[in-house]
């Protein structure tokens, strides 16, 4: 959409708004597109294209024609937009429901989900039913989803484009390419899932996204009709739970501490791997596993650490993403070239038709929010005073077709503090979009079960309320389903919570992975957060004499010291957004991500980002430990490698080669 479009459009959408009996497509041309050179069958392709394109932003042109006439003759058909039809219903939410919308809203921590919750915020703080909130102190989940595939999957379900992908089937271990029609996109058993009609078999099918092997393709000239009432969390629902399977795997005597808590020495069953004794120096453990992918994970970023002995499936998965995390590292690699202001997230470049969304919930946030300082009404919409002032622009020159200045947007800010005084009915806000109910409910349906939050309270009220202002929107956001934040364990984030809330110092015991041993510490606490289901202690840690991030699943014990926590456990700000706290010595990694890895760069918080010509990304990330970059690259299985410093880059072939050196020859073959 060009930018004389967007004017164009928000002049068409002005002039329909405002009428009584609607306007004929001859005085639309005049009056509104100016247009007195194209043909009428060219004037009137252009009119049912803008007419499609207003509909995308939520509003419904009507047709009115004259008693005894047809509706195919231009001469006698009218048009208008109705002025109820299209807006938002009012949503009057008491502070207890603020609080748990706004908690839901926050969730989305990366991805166009989160987008949609803050357009969803915004458009209900501008119809002035949101009130200003806090989260509940000292909790604050988030949910991380899927990578890249999560975002290109949402897009195609709620477009309802079919997709293609390489995928590794569970029941054969062969990958294979699917052509899928997405109909919903949910979570079970930690994992996320896509539900749609596989085109290949005739059926529908679930599949994991974990075991996604390429980047998804959305087929933008196909489309589909999913099944009416679709709701993923009900299909899900029927998954049954892996059973437990049981791994043997050869560990490195006295490492690895944390897989060894989950494990036990291998028995003497007649197992086939007992014809082939551990290597030196190894124990043989057996390890309980419910899906081989997920544990192949595991296993492959502890490296030569580990080996599998069986079974053979998890095995050829483990070897499978050393092999390519490899290749991948011994590929040419790239020219390293970050532009000057390089982002530090991947930004899809902003197009008029942001422009014009952005516009539609502008005008009904100045009316509900006047006065306000210009710098802080950008930093509000996330775009730069510049933009902002491009649109304030566009909107004073924007009103009904002909009109004198009384019938012009008027909107001032010669002080920098910005009012509207003139609205032309645009004052209340759009109806939600399919992603903005789909993130504000979803996110409602995860709180569920969280420590303080009453279900049958606030929690019920709110989400009963959106439903309800959602309508049709909101039934189509049932295709989208979040995993449940509560933790697994509660007594570690109870007796945490209780703590901060005392002001009063903790003593810990705590695995670390990266030093791969239990160490104690004492620790001042602040606040608890989430990704999903995994829970987190930020806290001053004593020891290290800085702020820290603690998994609760790897505090293996915990007890309060009755001593108060000192001045030095001040945040600095609002909660957390990263599970990082940088420090000089952290190690700043210039690192290459395929397309499918290319969500790793918001995970780990890039400080740059550049788009190589192959479709992959370069991205700069700061890392408390670089000794830790040869696991996640393993973990990764190809779709992440080093580049620099060299150094670190060959110390993670090395380690790579070594590691997949282990798995020659096959299991049932000498190890040693």
């Amino acid at each position: 959409m060009s930018a004389s479009r967007t004017e164009r459009l928000l002049n068409l959408l002005i002039a329909l708004l405002n009428t009584k009996y609607g306007l004929r497509r001859s005085e639309l041309r005049e009056k509104v597109y100016h247009d007195t050179t194209s043909s009428d069958d060219a004037f009137g392709r252009r009119f049912e294209r803008d007419k499609v394109e207003l509909r995308h932003f939520g509003f419904d042109v009507e047709t009115v024609t004259d008693p005894g006439w047809g509706s195919d003759d231009p001469a006698t058909t009218r048009y208008r937009i109705g002025k109820e039809s299209n807006r938002l219903p009012d949503v009057v939410l008491t502070p207890a429901e603020c609080t748990v919308l706004l908690l839901a809203a926050q969730l989305w921590e990366q991805a166009a989900l989160g987008s949609a919750a803050r357009d969803a915020v915004r458009k209900l703080q501008a119809a002035g039913g949101l009130a200003d909130a806090e989260p509940p102190p000292g909790v604050q989940p988030r949910i991380r989803p899927a990578g890249q595939a999560f975002e290109d999957l949402v897009a195609a379900v709620h477009g309802r484009h079919p997709v293609r992908f390489s995928y590794l089937a569970g029941s054969t271990g062969n990958e294979e390419v699917r052509t899928v029609e997405p109909w919903g996109l949910g979570s079970r058993f930690g994992q996320w899932y896509l539900v749609g009609y596989d085109r290949a078999r005739g059926d529908r099918r679930f599949f994991r996204l974990s075991r996604f092997t390429s980047a998804v393709e959305v087929l933008e000239k196909d489309s589909f009709t999913p099944p009416s009432s679709f709701n993923v969390r009900e299909q899900l629902a029927t998954l049954p739970e892996l059973p437990v399977r049981q791994a043997v795997v050869d560990v490195a005597r006295g490492a690895l501490l944390g897989l060894r808590k989950h494990a036990a020495p291998a028995g003497d069953s007649a197992d086939a791997s007992d014809a082939v004794p551990p290597r030196p120096g190894f124990d043989r453990l057996t390890v309980p596993y419910r899906d081989a992918e997920t544990l192949a994970e595991e296993l492959a970023s502890y490296g030569a650490r580990a080996v599998v002995v069986a079974p053979a499936v998890l095995h050829t998965s483990v070897r499978r993403r050393l092999a390519a995390a490899a290749a991948f590292a011994a590929a040419p690699a790239p020219q390293i070239d970050f532009p000057e202001h390089a982002p530090a997230k991947r930004v899809r470049k902003r197009t008029s038709e942001d422009q014009l969304k952005r516009m539609l919930q502008l005008v009904p946030f100045l009316v509900h929010n006047q006065g306000l300082h210009i710098s802080d009404i950008a930093e509000r919409f996330g775009i730069s005073r510049k933009e902002l002032e491009d649109d304030l622009r566009i909107l004073i020159c924007s009103g009904l077709p002909e009109g004198y200045p009384d019938d012009l947007l008027d909107i001032r800010w010669d002080d920098d503090h910005v009012y509207i005084l003139e609205d032309l009915d645009l004052k209340r806000p759009v109806r939600f979009t399919v992603d903005e109910a789909c993130a504000l409910l979803a996110g409602l349906q995860a709180l569920n079960g969280l420590p303080g939050l009453d279900e049958g309270g606030a929690l019920e009220s709110v989400t009963l309320k959106l439903t309800a202002a959602a309508g049709e929107e909101g039934l189509k956001a049932a295709a989208v389903s979040g995993p449940e934040v509560a933790p697994k364990d509660s007594a570690t984030l109870d007796a945490a919570r209780e703590a901060i809330g005392a002001g009063e110092r903790l003593h810990l015991e705590y695995l670390s992975p990266q030093r791969d041993a239990v160490t104690e510490r004492d620790v001042d606490p602040l606040r608890l957060y989430s990704l999903d289901s995994t829970w987190y202690l930020e806290a001053y840690c004593h020891l290290a004499r800085g702020l820290r991030n603690f998994r609760l699943d790897r505090i293996q014990g915990l007890r309060r010291t009755g001593v108060p926590a000192g001045a030095a456990a001040a945040p600095a700000g609002g909660f957390p957004e990263k599970l990082f706290t940088p420090t000089d010595d952290d190690a700043v990694v210039v690192v290459e991500l395929t397309r499918q890895g290319a969500g790793l760069a918001d995970d780990y918080y890039a400080e740059r980002t550049a788009e190589l010509p192959s479709g992959n990304l370069l991205a700069e990330i700061r890392f408390g430990s670089a000794a830790w970059l040869p696991m996640f690259v393993a973990q990764h299985g190809g779709s992440v490698r080093v580049l620099e410093p060299r150094a670190l880059a060959e110390e993670t072939r090395t380690w790579l080669e070594a590691a997949l050196a282990r798995y020659e020859p096959a299991p049932a073959a000498r190890l040693d």
